[in-house]
């Protein structure tokens, strides 16, 4: 097999207009993260002059959101449904001309048969990853099945021992060829072989008392060659890393790696980028996991979506321990169970050699319009059943919305279980967290539980004395952290827990904190600029670098008198002084000096700790400035996605308004168009709107909690 990439010299047409580009590349790029009359979802084509080809030839796409056509000189070559995982198809039948045209179309409308069709992410339209001609010969690894490589390797421990379960799908198999596979260490020895017909070219490894791939601790990984020879020659190979570890999941003493116990220190990433949306290249795959390294995580769950082939491949180098998922996500219908089903075994048959990989998930927050639709409770459980037929090597897991009851069904169809939770971001406290995980636990004693999600808003420019929920400032979202921390480690039966989100990241519909299109939960800003104040706080908490933090550092403005100076640090003493003051404190991670003198004009303050330092240059100001807080006409509520308190604001927009109210209301236009989509017909919406919305929540079979949700969401929009 031979790849070449043709990234290069495309001509690209949206709505008539065209454009010479190179890919990656998304037409959202801008619109998808600006939050200013939607963004644009429609069908774009993209054009290139493909050369004339003697061998056996396939296009390769790996990534095109989300459902794609390709045409080779006219003539239909393929379709793929679906904005996330790679395909190839077919086309040298096609490439008869010395200069032939291929097109190819790219549409993100949403469409009812195809997840996802409603989330808080942005859907970027484009061909937003590499493409490629690979050319093969007669006998070859399979390039039709799916698969990345058409060969899995499945390790599993039998004792001290390790058995490697080899399988391989070949094209143009016959007597006369067989299947060599071959693995070498990281210093490039031969630690097992083993020859089989490409008839029958299933086989199995034997490595004893191997080197383990044991996560960030020591991510060792073998190189398994995989030959197919032909007369003597070598007609096809590929080469793949793999590791060999096992990872286990108790209900009361949480997870073991490799024999060893390991809490998951877990934060979430979506993949997209200022301005760029997800047209990434490995310059920023790279940058990321440098920067979920540098955090000190151990494990990322990468939500919602198949991610690209370079960021799993960076997590088996790197250590990181990766939750992997389908964007199965919000809102159930039977029409997606096919697509459902078709996207998971891409993911896993594109990913199942990637050692990083320790679980499937198989859906998010699927309850989000109720779970009495029992069609939905089958769909997960076939999806469930469906993984384990893939690979039975690894285990199955989901992120249940924080209103799916501790004993709803879905609790008991994963091997492993997440809960995404916002207790003192959009409803109630954060210690209202603490004694949600404890009831649950008593209700579940074998579930074993993570948090999959939970996260507040934090947005560069916003600064309190003293920060309070739903100011959007980075000091409530390090104290909001600093709570769920405690939380999560206090619990042993808890295996891990991830952070809502490492990175802020698009969400076109969304309308929270002075900013639009953007969800600002991130540790690090869209841009990957900025580490916020939350960040500091779980690098003190993870990471074995050594350092010191004084927070709170983008804003000097400090009233005269004293201050209130809070310090992050995985020492254990740290010593803060400015003029004329000195205070030293022990603390595990979190130092608070209460009283720090701040007098007019600049104030030098420096906090040591050991060799460490850190200072801040405070200017003493009779007033904070305006820019410090939320202004007026800025939203100051945080968008509920979890419900009321059963009150009525009368000049918010409730469940007791008319469906009419709704359509008239832009804000309200934006969202329903996230939620719909395209998929509402114009003339059933005119019907419905004499209606009012509860009536119609009703007519739906909504239980009372989820309409209390839709409450608590229409009552965060003016009228």
């Amino acid at each position: 097999m031979r790849s070449v990439n043709i990234n290069k010299d495309w001509e690209f047409e949206k709505e008539g207009v065209k454009t010479k580009i190179s890919l990656p590349h998304t037409w959202n790029g801008e619109d998808g993260q600006n939050g200013e009359n939607g963004y644009y979802q429609g069908r774009c084509v993209y054009r290139k002059s493909l050369s004339s080809s003697k061998e056996i030839c396939y296009i390769e796409f790996n990534g095109a959101n989300s459902v794609t056509e390709v045409f080779v000189n006219g003539n239909k070559v393929g379709s793929h449904r679906g904005g996330y995982s790679m395909f190839r198809f077919r086309i040298d039948p096609y490439l008869v001309k010395e200069e032939n045209l291929l097109e190819v179309y790219v549409d993100n409308t949403v469409v009812p048969d195809v997840f996802p069709t409603s989330a808080d992410f942005t859907f970027y339209g484009g061909i937003y990853r590499d493409v490629n001609l690979v050319y093969a010969g007669e006998t070859r690894f399979s390039l039709d099945d799916g698969s990345r490589d058409g060969v899995t390797a499945i390790p599993k421990r039998e004792g001290d021992v390790w058995k490697i379960a080899l399988s391989a799908n070949v094209t143009g198999a016959d007597n006369d060829a067989v299947c060599a596979y071959t693995l070498k260490d990281g210093e490039g020895r031969t630690v097992a072989s083993a020859t089989r017909p490409s008839l029958s070219p299933q086989a199995e490894l034997t490595v004893a008392s191997p080197r383990l791939w044991n996560g960030v601790k020591d991510p060792y990984l073998y190189t398994l060659r995989c030959e197919l020879v032909k007369d003597a020659k070598t007609v096809d190979e590929r080469e793949i890393k793999i590791g060999l570890r096992e990872i286990v999941f108790d209900s009361e003493k949480g997870c073991f790696l490799n024999g060893e116990h390991i809490k998951l220190k877990g934060v979430s990433r979506h993949q997209d980028r200022m301005g760029i949306g997800n047209a990434l290249t490995v310059k920023e795959h790279e940058e990321d996991v440098a920067i979920i390294l540098e955090v000190g995580a151990n494990s990322v769950r990468l939500a919602h979506y198949q991610q690209a082939e370079e960021f799993y491949s960076l997590c088996d180098e790197k250590g990181l321990l990766v939750w992997a998922e389908v964007p199965v996500i919000t809102m159930y219908s039977k029409a997606r169970q096919q697509n459902a089903e078709e996207q998971l075994t891409s993911l896993i048959r594109q990913n199942v050699n990637h050692p990083c990989i320790f679980c499937w998930g198989i859906q998010n927050e699927i309850t989000l319009s109720g779970e009495r639709n029992k069609k939905l409770i089958e769909g997960i459980k076939k999806l469930n059943d469906l993984a384990h037929t893939l690979d039975p090597s690894r285990p199955t897991t989901c992120a249940q919305v924080a209103m799916a009851k501790p004993d709803s069904p879905l609790n008991r169809v994963t091997d492993i279980l997440g809960y995404n939770h916002y207790f003192g971001w959009y409803m109630q406290t954060c210690d209202a967290l603490d004694k949600w995980l404890d009831e649950f636990h008593r209700i579940n004693p074998q579930a074993r539980l993570c948090l999959s999600e939970y996260g507040a808003e934090a947005v560069i420019g916003y600064y309190s004395e003293n920060p309070v929920q739903g100011d959007y400032s980075e000091g409530y979202q390090a104290i909001y952290h600093e709570h769920y921390i405690d939380a999560v480690n206090a619990r042993e039966w808890m295996w891990g827990s991830y952070v809502w989100n490492m990175f802020d990241f698009g969400s076109a519909a969304r309308n929270e904190g002075g900013v639009r299109g953007r969800n600002n939960k991130g540790l690090v800003t869209i841009d990957r600029k900025i580490r916020k104040d939350a960040f500091y706080l779980y690098k003190a908490t993870w990471s074995d670098e050594k350092f010191v933090r004084i927070t709170a550092k983008r804003y000097p403005c400090r009233v005269i008198g004293t201050t209130k100076i809070k310090v992050y640090s995985n020492m254990t003493e740290v010593t803060l002084s400015a003029d004329g003051y000195e205070k030293t404190l022990k603390a595990d991670r979190v130092f608070v000096f209460d009283d720090v003198p701040v007098r007019q004009g600049e104030n030098r303050i420096v906090a040591k700790a050991g060799k460490l330092s850190d200072e801040i240059l405070v200017e003493g100001v009779d007033k904070l400035p305006e820019s410090y807080a939320l202004g007026e006409g800025v939203p100051t509520l945080v968008r509920n996605w979890f419900g009321t308190d059963g009150t009525f604001k009368k000049d918010c927009l409730s469940i007791n308004d008319r469906v009419g109210t709704l359509l008239d209301n832009n804000e309200a236009q934006g969202l329903l168009k996230l939620a719909a989509g395209n998929t509402v017909k114009k003339w059933y919406v005119r019907l419905l709107r004499p209606f009012r919305i509860k009536t119609l929540l009703k007519i739906a079979g909504l239980d009372p909690q989820t309409v209390d949700i839709v409450n608590g969401f229409l009552q965060t929009i003016k009228k």
